[in-house]
């Protein structure tokens, strides 16, 4: 595909920007509106009546859709022409405005807090348009028993920065510094590797290539795996001051607080998953055998097992496939759908200068837009509909909830997508043609619940026993670190699969352990959008209404009691396994074909 210059992409496959401002000239007048006075002004006055909470509330709510607005259209036009001056310069301009009034604002949380929350609940009865901000408040009060007095709180920001470098040495290590050396490709020429095509040499038919890319990325982090230990472990310790210096039970319950999860939950998917391995080293045999091996290794757990024909599915005929996909979710669902085209939501091609990737990203006050790189393979087709999933979440979010409640958590962030491509994933399977199509879509959903679910609950597992060694005082050399991954890799991957000795040093590389026990995630929002799946596609009665509850639910609650609200209960094993039957189910037809 030609690559053409942002101003020769035909107007109706880009985004409709208009939508926000008409013109540059609007958005710098909107720019200039921006003005927190109406905000500082109830400085030390917050509390002091229902009536200064409630104006508080709407005149912080004001400035921030406006800011976010500005935000939106200065960033969208930023990330489709990276190389414009102009649009980095307004980003910039936004950014900068938006750190300031951040410093300003900063007494807003701790003003809040100093009142007691009877006093809350009796504004809120006295004016009933408090309503609206009820559940905002009760999360913000959660976490009084956390909060420090001024003083404190500015000790413990200040030691956060100055302790707070192991994310950032490995952040430099892994791309500002790194050296992963060259290899030779299937071609027999020399190529230098890096993060970014090491995942295409890790799918190459050739096993040497495989082999060569694989010793050559862990040599490296071998090469500096006492370095590499000393800034997670720092990272480790870092967490146990921040969570017993605000009174946590643990850097865990600290990181699941904010959405109200208890440990069990984390503890419970470990649980779960551990029981359904055997699955997965059922599939580990399936795919040594597809592949013709004697050993299966590590190096061989990304390559494809049959070779995939080269596409291009033009994208009027990719809607269309994502329309028939998705007939499951029913009418209301798809003539929504149909305005992200109508309204152009959508920018569709790559152009020069346009950021790569895809993401689906509005406010409020906006579409919930969509940047794609579309380039006509059946994977664009279905990142699109993944990326739909995510639109379609915040559309129906801003559509039935107001601006304080509309914003889903991180923990449902992936579900609505995700259950896009498992109906997409469905549908293709069904209408292939020919046994390598369904081979190939058979292993493309067992791949991801392995990569999701499975390998993500082993990182999931890993970063729980190193802070749980920490904290019975066994020391976290390199080897116990790396001797821990080593077998944890070996109980998730089963007797069929030859553990490498190099695959140790993977914990080193993964640069999520930064951002402590978020991985799981992953894992459950997978299992959840499975479990949501399986029950709109077998038309369990009433699963279609209760996803499109859920969808309009926004954050309005917290992420547990949302995802009840479709029959998802992730306190308990039955969604996780739910995912792990449609896993079994499509692993009895792989077996078959194969």
């Amino acid at each position: 595909m030609t690559i053409k210059k942002r101003n020769e992409i035909d107007s109706k496959d880009t985004w409709d920007l208009t939508a926000m401002f008409k013109s540059d000239e609007e958005w710098e007048q909107a720019f200039n509106e921006i003005n927190i006075d109406e905000v500082l002004k109830y400085k030390g006055k917050i509390m002091e009546s229902s009536d200064t909470l409630y104006n508080f509330y709407k005149a912080y709510e004001k400035i921030d859709r406006l800011l976010d607005l500005v935000y939106m259209y200065a960033a969208l036009n930023c990330d489709v022409d990276t190389k414009n001056t102009i649009n980095q310069s307004k980003k910039m301009r936004v950014e900068k405005l938006m750190e300031n009034l951040s410093t300003q604002l900063s007494f807003i949380t701790p003003e809040i807090l100093a009142t007691d929350y009877d006093k809350v609940l009796k504004y809120i009865d006295e004016n009933p348009k408090l309503e609206e901000y009820r559940f905002d408040l009760e999360q913000t009060f959660r976490y009084k028993e956390h909060t420090l007095s001024d003083n404190e709180e500015k000790i413990i920001t200040d030691a956060c920065n100055a302790m707070g470098t192991g994310n950032e040495v490995f952040y430099n290590f892994d791309n500002a510094d790194i050296d992963l050396g060259e290899i030779t490709d299937e071609f027999g020429q020399k190529q230098k590797l890096t993060n970014s095509n090491y995942n295409i040499y890790m799918n190459s038919k050739d096993r040497n290539v495989r082999i060569d890319a694989f010793n050559h990325m862990y040599a490296y982090f071998k090469k500096f795996k006492n370095t590499l230990a000393a800034s997670y472990k720092g990272h480790i310790k870092e967490n146990f001051f921040i969570s017993n210096t605000r009174k946590y039970n643990s850097p865990l319950e600290m990181s699941l607080y904010h959405d109200d999860i208890d440990v069990s939950v984390y503890k419970n998917l470990i649980d779960t998953i551990h029981k359904a391995n055997p699955k997965m080293y059922e599939y580990m045999k399936v795919r040594k055998k597809a592949l013709g091996l004697d050993e299966m290794h590590m190096y061989d757990m990304y390559v494809d097992l049959i070779d995939v024909k080269d596409t291009n599915i033009p994208f009027e005929e990719g809607k269309k496939i994502l329309f028939e996909a998705l007939k499951p979710l029913g009418d209301e669902y798809l003539n929504d759908l149909k305005k992200a085209f109508d309204e152009r939501w959508i920018d569709i091609y790559p152009n020069d200068g346009k950021k790569s990737g895809a993401y689906s990203w509005g406010c409020y006050d906006s579409y919930p837009y969509l940047l794609l790189n579309y380039n006509g393979t059946i994977d664009s087709v279905s990142t699109m509909g993944h990326e739909l999933g995510h639109s379609m979440h915040s559309y129906y979010s801003i559509k039935n909830q107001d601006y304080i409640d509309h914003h889903y958590p991180i923990f449902l962030a992936e579900i609505a997508s995700t259950v896009n491509e498992v109906l997409i994933n469905d549908y293709l399977y069904n209408h292939a043609e020919t046994k390598e199509e369904k081979i190939l879509y058979l292993t493309e959903f067992l791949d991801k619940v392995r990569t999701t679910i499975f390998r993500q609950t082993m990182f999931a597992e890993f970063e729980m026993l190193m802070h749980d060694k920490y904290k019975n005082n066994i020391p976290l050399t390199e080897e116990e670190i790396s001797n821990t991954y080593y077998e944890l890799n070996k109980l998730y991957y089963g007797p069929d699969v030859v553990s490498d000795d190099n695959i140790r040093y993977e914990w080193a590389r993964i640069p999520h352990f930064y951002t402590s026990f978020y991985v799981y995630k992953y894992a459950t929002g997978l299992s959840a959008a499975i479990a949501i799946a399986s029950d709109i596609l077998a038309g369990k009665e009433g699963a279609r209404e209760a996803y499109l509850t859920f969808l309009a639910s926004g954050g309005s609650d917290y992420p547990l009691n949302i995802l009840k609200k479709v029959g998802v209960d992730m306190t308990t094993p039955e969604p996780v396994e739910k995912a792990i039957a449609m896993f079994s189910d499509k692993l009895k037809k792989l077996k078959k074909l194969i």
